[in-house]
């Protein structure tokens, strides 16, 4: 109601003119008397000028309600003096719709009112629907993105400008207050939040649910009003915990904090049945941080603490700036109540978020007002991890139904967490600080780090262990990602990384490379994901039901003999694949014939545990070399198997044969069995083949076999 009396007195002010003390139209005394309690010092001609420029212009406008127009832009900014906007935003809230619906051009403002208040009244006018057609109001919401990642304040002023008009929207056509309240809901309500502006968020949020579901909001008004027929037990409580804390010597003010519509819903919602103390908490103001931990140590120490509740937002702020200790008591008959305790300051920050702290480009020469008030403030809120994750992809999506969508979805994460990822090739696996939004997965971090260079990730480990790039982040993870070579194309994404993506940025980076590559991309989709003989299977490569007398039908030409038997027929188990100079031990199979095994083995343990017995075996080296099986473990990309069989033959072995396992979460096993000149270079050839980049192992096969 205070804010119906209020736009009452404005109108009229503004229908009779005339002019009060100290020369300020009457019009705009009341604004400035509210500006002047939270900014004594300020210089009040700008703000003069600025109304007499707006009355005259919209002189003769009227709104949809028949009230004058310029009643608006005054209601915009007496909103905005009461949140604590310095001069400079009030002046230009004044003037924020001059130039859009008036003949005063954007050149007379800078003329008259300088650079910043132009800028910021530049980037609230909409664009012209005669210009742009549909594409209008998503190109319009973009302009005022970039503008307000070079000055917060421009978003300041249009969330003020959008909760006044839905505070006036019932004189519209009930499809236009659906449309109006559905883009306030997925755009400009999750803008407040993330700046921090909780005062106009929760106002905004209880004027759309009223016009998006009526129904619910009528129920959830019935049980506010219901419960403020009776006591509220919370008045009881906030009067033990005032008692509490003065007996403590903490001087600090107890108040009862009711919830907003939509709070009330969204616990009715999640409990099912509202409780007595459900309508509101208690909110705690002390003068320093420290106060706030005293207050906490008192409250668990003389109630009863539900410490499931319990959160500290101050010694970790959330991405909005807001700070605050929440908790909740009880008391001896029972009573639950939600406590938030923060100091004064930070109370100032959770209602007006980036609007308390003032003009950023004043805070940052050192200059004037908030920044001289509260040093030591956050000194540039313009630019938080999510803006500039913003203001990065929009640039690439040049398409207005393409930005618009991934608008929302960017807006509709909730929560941020920072992960630390370092250069590619960095010594350290952990680096610099990168902000994503909650759910991110190592493909959001490639791209936010590298741009269009994460097309070339191939892999990463996070916290020092390799994991799947589908792997979803946690707050403080280290990640190192694995690229592919720089020289030549990318491999590129797969489509499967969309599916779990949450970064606009990753999310048009790989859409876009995608369709550049379509063709390419079915080619190698019929294959496997490195484009090279996925399921290969030679006859001479060991499968999983071969049994382990089964021997390698190949001559061996570095040939294994049993001592005293010269003629005993002897062949290299495939299980273990020995090689000259690896320990080995024989057993006697039917017909005659001795297997050969490595005596690391896991079928060595089997076999003489069930008392098979053994013969010695020692290595005769032959004249043409040897045979083995090396396995490779690697993040799949295309021209792998090239580029290891390449490996191979500079190292002088022949390739017997291949198997490429289909892929599993971005990473690929190829199994080659090779012929070796001689078994001395196995070492330097296993090194190399490890260097071929996306291999991270190369280990020799070791098969899981059974005995027969």
């Amino acid at each position: 109601m205070s804010a119906v009396r209020n736009l009452r007195k404005l109108s009229r002010a503004a229908v009779l003119g005339g002019t009060s003390r100290g020369s300020l139209p009457d019009a705009i005394e009341h604004v400035a008397k509210v500006h002047r309690a939270l900014h004594p010092g300020a210089d009040l001609r700008a703000l003069r000028r600025a109304y007499v420029l707006a009355e005259s212009s919209h002189r003769g406008q009227t709104r949809k309600s028949g009230e004058p127009y310029i009643t608006h832009p005054l209601a915009v900014t007496l909103l905005l003096a009461q949140l604590g906007a310095e001069t400079t935003t009030l002046t230009a809230s004044l003037l924020h719709d001059t130039v859009e619906d008036t003949e005063v051009t954007l050149d007379q403002v800078r003329e008259e009112f300088g650079d910043e208040v132009c800028y910021l009244v530049d980037g609230v006018t909409k664009l012209e629907k005669v210009d742009y057609g549909t594409a209008a109001e998503p190109e319009t919401f973009r302009k005022m993105l970039v503008a307000t990642g070079n000055d917060v304040r421009v978003m300041s002023i249009k969330l003020a400008d959008r909760l006044h008009n839905m505070r006036t929207l019932g004189v519209m056509r009930p499809e236009k207050q659906e449309r109006i309240a559905k883009v306030t809901r997925d755009v400009l309500i999750p803008l407040a939040e993330r700046l921090g502006v909780q005062a106009l968020k929760s106002e905004l949020e209880d004027l759309v649910f009223a016009i998006l579901h009526p129904e619910e909001h009528a129920r959830t008004r019935e049980l506010v009003r219901e419960h403020t027929e009776r006591l509220d037990p919370l008045t009881g409580v906030a009067a033990q915990a005032r008692r509490l804390l003065r007996e403590a010597g903490i001087n600090a003010q107890v108040l009862i904090r009711p919830r907003h519509t939509v709070s009330v819903h969204r616990l009715w919602l999640k409990r099912g049945e509202l409780g007595p103390c459900d309508f509101g908490r208690l909110l705690i103001l002390v003068g320093e941080d420290a106060d706030c931990y005293a207050v906490l140590g008192e409250l668990h120490t003389c109630f009863t603490p539900v410490i499931t509740e319990f959160k500290d937002f101050i010694a970790s702020p959330k991405f909005n700036l807001y700070q605050s200790l929440h908790t909740a008591i009880a008391d001896d008959s029972g009573r639950v109540a939600e406590v938030l305790v923060r100091t004064r300051r930070m109370h100032r920050v959770a209602e007006a978020g980036v609007i308390a702290l003032g003009d950023p480009h004043a805070a940052a020469e050192g200059g004037q007002e908030t920044a001289e008030e509260n040093p030591g403030e956050r000194a540039d809120p313009t630019r938080p991890g999510w803006l500039s994750r913003l203001l990065e992809w929009q640039s690439h999506a040049p398409d207005p139904n393409t930005f618009w969508t991934e608008l929302r979805d960017e807006l509709a994460q909730d929560r941020e967490i920072t992960v630390y990822c370092a250069a590619p090739g960095a010594e350290a696996p952990g680096g610099g600080a990168l902000p994503l939004p909650a759910g991110a997965t190592c493909v959001d971090t490639a791209y936010a780090r590298l741009g269009e260079a994460g097309h070339r990730c191939i892999g990463a480990r996070v916290n020092g262990r390799l994991t799947a790039l589908s792997t979803v982040l946690r707050d403080g993870d280290a990640v190192q990602l694995f690229l592919e070579p720089a020289n030549g194309s990318p491999s590129g994404p797969s489509p499967e990384w969309l599916d779990h993506v949450r970064t606009p940025a990753a999310r048009i980076a790989i859409r876009q490379w995608l369709s550049a590559h379509a063709q390419a991309t079915a080619e190698n989709d019929t294959g496997s994901a490195d484009g090279t003989l996925a399921g290969t299977h030679d006859a001479d490569t060991p499968g999983p039901d071969d049994a382990v007398e089964e021997l390698s039908d190949q001559p061996t030409e570095s040939t294994p003999v049993v001592p005293g038997r010269p003629d005993t027929p002897v062949r290299l188990a495939r299980c273990c694949t020995p090689v000259p100079s690896d320990a080995v031990i024989g057993f006697p199979v039917r017909g005659g014939a001795v297997t050969v095994h490595r005596d690391t083995c896991r079928a060595v343990a089997r076999m003489l545990s069930a008392g098979r017995p053994t013969l010695p075996v020692r290595w005769e080296q032959g004249a043409a070399g040897c045979r083995v099986t090396l396995r490779a473990e690697a993040f799949g990309r295309a021209h792998l198997l090239a580029d290891l069989t390449e490996t191979i033959a500079a190292e002088g072995a022949a390739v017997v044969s291949a198997d490429v396992e289909p892929p599993r979460e971005q990473r690929v096993r190829h199994t080659y069995t090779l012929q070796l000149p001689d078994a001395k270079g196995l070492p330097a050839l296993m090194r190399a083949m490890r260097r071929v980049p996306g291999v991270y192992d190369v280990t020799r096969a070791v098969h899981d076999l059974t005995t027969g």
